[in-house]
């Protein structure tokens, strides 16, 4: 796998608010942190619309966090392809996470012509334990 990132966070953050102004259409909650060969880090600044009763950031929250991590990795590393979808993502939750910024780390363990596998780590931006861990495959449309 060639592991340099094809574009930057600037060219990806404008791609994801183009094409996907849904994830944001709220507030800005979630952002682009940074890229770098292999990986991507998106950073989930939640609300109250994020919290579950109990005062901890929802399970769709995470998922939808996991999800959106390993599709920024994905086009990082692969260019600009909307189309490119999840074909199945497991989410194990290991933590209670507080009300606070998290990041979703994503790392691509394999990155072919027609198939992703990467797996996500989320914690809280600040550091720590792992919050939630997860495993995503993309499929990959022709180019």
């Amino acid at each position: 796998m060639d592991n340099r990132p094809v574009m930057t966070v600037a060219e990806l953050s404008a791609f994801l608010d183009a094409e996907f102004p849904q994830i944001n259409a709220r507030g800005r909650h979630y952002t682009v942190a940074e890229i770098s060969p292999g990986e991507a880090v998106l950073r989930l600044d939640p609300d109250q619309s994020h919290v579950r009763p109990g005062g901890t950031i929802s399970g769709p929250t995470l998922f939808s966090l996991a999800d959106l991590a390993a599709y920024a990795v994905i086009l990082a590393h692969i260019g600009p392809v909307a189309l490119a979808v999840t074909t199945s993502l497991n989410i194990n939750f290991l933590r209670k996470p507080d009300v606070e910024p998290l990041a979703g780390k994503a790392r691509i363990l394999k990155l072919g012509k027609r198939l992703a596998v990467v797996e996500i780590a989320i914690e809280a931006a600040s550091g720590g334990d792992v919050l939630a861990h997860a495993t995503a495959t993309y499929s990959i449309p022709p180019r």
